[in-house]
């Protein structure tokens, strides 16, 4: 039965995302600095604290609030201290990409990831590559989104799954198209906040309901011990820990999604104060809500088939569970927020890698100019098109969103770490070698996801990046520079 009640604190935080990105919106266009600039990359003037929630925001998606505890809640603690990695993903975005992405893209006058890469290696047939990569992975990526938070919407608030696709699906559509940038980027600090907001509240419920954490924990040792060790009786074996510390930790500072970040704070003091703020927040929140997939088995303590047999009706199950309506509403903000911010970024993300990376880049070697209008309104139409389409597809959900999530993790680290991190560090990498580790390597991690190959039990991601790193260096040492390759930029004499 529907409970209002629960709704109502979802729909004022709608309301507040999308007030604050109207009038963000309106402030930046009255501050001026060009359509492009502003909309795709908020004018280079993020501070500390937006860049880190931001960040955090957009890495956090809702599979970290509904599907990563779930699956804590069978397995135990074993997935929270995978889980711990997380804490290294903005030190090693900020201290790898940070400053170096920064000057590159101000020197180049550069707007999107693929900008530099087009600048880089000089050519157009892997910024092109790069383009269509990232628009395919990152609609995985926001069907599994909007899939987990309608789920949510649904099971705390009793209104159906394609009330709650329609609700928020409109609202994050809404505040990419309108804020840009900018409105995506304090929309996500806002989203940030909420997360940790719901954390507190559905950490106060479980507690609660449990009868305290020690009576929990005592629970669940006298039930299912296994919980309580490392390698969960073998759930967690090594091979596991190792390849997801890699998927979700070590390479995710070259998502593009994220590296864009790094290409638009205000100055370094920002930068350093991102790294601080980002490192303590994320540690807490990843950390903390995996914490309570496990202490949720101290309140759930049925066998999942009655919990409609997928670890993601969990956290939803436990929210209904352990706390009362209105609480209820605010407690699922948190991954209503995740799946919002995730989406307004990818959103953004995927509108300019094909309006800025495709289309202006074809004007521009046409020697066309589209008039600024014409650009602004392209931009938020496409924005509004890729918004649709990945409601459309979210009609019929799929099941389990953190396996979707982790596939297009997969994907785009494949695609994008030896092509980034060559890039800017290695003056001998050159286009050949990027375009076969690009390709190579996406095509070999996407059969090997498709067959269900493996090596020694490790994830996908293994052969993903091992194929894409050595076509890198076949590549490189096969094929030559490219003249119009912009080596000054990234390598100064």
């Amino acid at each position: 039965m529907p409970n209002f009640a629960a709704l109502i604190p979802l729909i004022l935080f709608l309301l507040v995302a999308l007030v604050v990105s109207i009038v963000v919106r309106r402030r930046t266009m009255a501050a001026g600095g060009g359509f492009v600039k502003e909309y795709f990359i908020g004018n280079r003037a993020l501070g500390g604290f937006v860049l880190a929630m931001t960040t955090i925001a957009t890495y956090g998606s809702v599979s970290s609030f509904v599907g990563g505890p779930g699956q804590a809640w069978e397995t135990g603690f074993g997935w929270v201290y995978m889980a711990v990695v997380q804490v290294t993903a903005l030190v090693l975005l900020y201290g790898i990409f940070g400053k170096k992405m920064a000057l590159v893209s101000r020197k180049l006058n550069a707007v999107t990831v693929v900008d530099v890469v087009r600048a880089r290696y000089g050519s157009n047939a892997l910024a092109n590559c790069a383009a269509v990569v990232i628009v395919l992975f990152f609609a995985a990526t926001m069907v599994a989104q909007f899939v987990g938070g309608a789920k949510l919407f649904e099971a705390v608030t009793g209104y159906s799954y394609l009330v709650g696709l329609a609700l928020f699906g409109v609202a994050v559509i809404l505040f990419t198209t309108i804020g840009g940038f900018r409105g995506v980027a304090v929309t996500d600090a806002l989203c940030g906040v909420m997360m940790l907001v719901g954390i507190v509240v559905l950490a106060g419920g479980i507690l609660q309901a449990g009868g305290g954490y020690e009576n929990i924990m005592q629970s669940i040792k006298a039930t299912s011990p296994a919980m309580l060790e490392p390698f969960s009786d073998g759930t967690m074996p090594p091979s596991l820990y190792f390849t997801q510390w890699l998927l979700v930790g070590v390479f995710t500072f070259v998502l593009p999604q994220s590296v864009v970040r790094t290409m638009g704070y205000k100055d370094v003091k920002s930068l350093h104060s991102a790294m601080i703020w980002g490192t303590v927040i994320i540690g807490a929140m990843m950390i903390g809500v995996t914490s309570l997939g496990v202490l949720s088995a101290g309140v759930l303590t049925e066998d999942l088939a009655a919990y409609g047999g997928s670890v993601d009706n969990i956290i939803p199950s436990v929210i209904v569970e352990s706390l009362p309506p209105a609480l209820g509403g605010i407690a699922i903000i948190g991954p209503v927020a995740a799946s919002i911010s995730t989406v307004s970024s990818l959103l953004i993300s995927s509108s300019s890698a094909i309006i800025k990376d495709v289309y202006l880049h074809w004007c521009d070697e046409r020697g066309t100019v589209p008039a600024e209008r014409s650009i602004a309104v392209s931009s938020q139409v496409i924005t509004l098109g890729i918004g649709v389409l990945v409601f459309v597809l979210s009609v019929v959900p799929p099941d389990v969103i953190w396996k979707i999530n982790m596939f297009a993790f997969g994907g785009l680290e494949t695609a994008f770490f030896f092509v980034l991190v060559c890039g800017l560090f290695w003056k001998k990498a050159n286009a050949t070698g990027a375009l076969c580790s690009m390709v190579g390597g996406v095509v070999a991690y996407c059969a090997c996801m498709a067959v269900g190959f493996k090596v020694m039990d490790l994830h996908q991601i293994v052969v993903g990046i091992a194929v894409a790193g050595v076509l890198m260096v076949i590549g490189t040492l096969a094929g030559r520079q490219k003249p119009t390759a912009d080596l000054k930029v990234f390598f100064p004499e």
